[in-house]
């Protein structure tokens, strides 16, 4: 009897031990209900607030980026002889970028709103310049009067944009969707809408805890409120501009040649799409252009009747095939601001795994003589990226670089936002 007795005990624990290992190891989306270190129960009057999290919350615009190895460098013949992009191997980390450029009815809107809560010098601060359009011996007049403001363009990139006034719509950008995240409304357009309608507050005890790692749990729990916070994870990440490397690795899409389950990177790409022409091989639209550039001398778009890249400025920012990434325009239609301080040896300075350079250290400014106008370079240039539609087919290889001061702007520079992929590789 007692040995009866006995085995059905050891049964009965293993059972439970069975039901335990189901549950696994604690992890973000399932922390469990007491810490794994000090068994203190989260959520208490004494314990630490431990919020509710399922994912990053999805971002207007952003399409995931699987990060990797590649390798960065120019792809083409350095055809202007400055060795500034010389071929290295990196990694880059998993992040999301915006599918398209940002548009002139997204600078609008910026505007709209910093008309309404923001100093009206920096709303002057934020105008784009759109004389950027005037030559003096070209008649591009009306692009300064109708490009940014009439509605046939709203879904042509932005210009005339500084990287000093991106960077401030990212910044914008970011306050923005989180003060929608943060009142209730979905994060994505269209469910629940940009002014959709608000969420109730969960009830007391539904994991409405204060900010992960405060003494607030108790008092977060009785009230029942949704506290915006970075360690609830109910905000959104920084919208940024992207790092160079991750640009150029977004660009050349290489995600879209890799066989499965081979660790080796067989093919590469001198362009954001295969082969070596700039022409679509394949289908219906065989021997049309795969991006907005300038064919040659006063070569725009091609013949009335049979128009070939089809603009002759810049075209509407989901025209053309996305990459294997699913961007458009990462070749052509306007170049974009990328984060980096540029320098021609960046190459040789920078870490291997998410390459940036933020200022000029192992470099410094000083080396440079921009006062005696030997050089253009100091800490205030930054980098573009991508060619456009004023440019020949040589600056729409990811690997090739040119830069600008951070004030400056022009009729083909423009922008796209990244952001980080928070606590997921994949």
């Amino acid at each position: 009897m007692k040995l009866t007795n006995y085995l059905r005990l050891s049964v009965l624990g293993l059972v439970v031990l069975a039901s335990c290992g189901k549950k696994g190891p604690p992890t973000a989306q399932k922390p469990g209900k007491y810490s794994s270190t000090t068994g203190i129960e989260y959520n208490t009057e004494k314990g630490m607030a431990v919020a509710n999290f399922k994912k990053i919350p999805e971002g207007p615009g952003l399409v995931f980026i699987e990060g990797g190895r590649t390798v960065l460098g120019s792809q083409e013949e350095d055809v202007t002889m400055t060795h500034d992009n010389i071929e290295r191997t990196v990694t880059i980390a998993s992040f999301y970028m915006d599918e398209a450029e940002v548009a002139n009815i997204h600078w609008l809107e910026y505007l709209h709103f910093i008309r309404t809560d923001s100093a009206e010098e920096f709303y002057r601060s934020a105008l784009p310049d759109t004389t950027v359009w005037a030559r003096d011996l070209s008649f591009n007049d009306p692009y300064v009067t109708y490009y940014l403001r009439y509605p046939g363009f709203r879904y042509f990139p932005v210009v005339g944009v500084s990287w000093l006034q991106a960077d401030d719509y990212c910044s914008w950008r970011t306050a923005k969707v989180n003060e929608r995240l943060a009142a209730g409304g979905d994060s994505k357009p269209g469910i629940g809408g940009l002014f959709g309608k608000k969420k109730k507050d969960k009830p007391a005890g539904e994991g409405a805890a204060g900010a992960e790692g405060t003494a607030g749990a108790a008092g977060a729990l009785a009230t029942g409120k949704n506290s915006t916070s970075i360690e609830n994870g109910n905000t959104l990440p920084n919208y940024r501009l992207p790092t160079e490397a991750e640009w150029e690795y977004a660009a050349q899409a290489l995600v879209g040649t890799q066989e499965v389950g081979n660790e080796n990177q067989e093919e590469k790409r001198i362009y954001p799409w295969d082969g070596k022409s700039t022409r679509n091989a394949y289908g219906k639209k065989q021997g049309q252009f795969l991006a907005n550039f300038k064919r040659g001398r006063g070569d725009y778009a091609g013949i009335a009747g049979s128009l070939n890249d089809g603009a002759m400025i810049t075209e509407y920012i989901y025209s053309y095939p996305p990459n294997d990434y699913g961007l458009y325009n990462m070749a052509g239609n306007v170049n974009e601001w990328v984060q980096d301080v540029y320098r021609p040896l960046s190459f040789q300075d920078v870490e291997d795994l998410n390459p940036f350079r933020r200022n000029g250290v192992g470099d410094p400014a000083e080396k440079y003589d921009k006062k005696g106008y030997q050089s253009l370079i100091d800490d205030h240039v930054r980098v573009y990226k991508g060619g456009s539609w004023r440019d020949v087919a040589y600056w729409l290889s990811p690997g090739t670089r040119r830069f600008m001061a951070e004030d400056s702007s022009t009729a083909t520079i423009g922008f796209r936002c990244a952001m980080i992929n928070a606590g997921s590789n994949k």
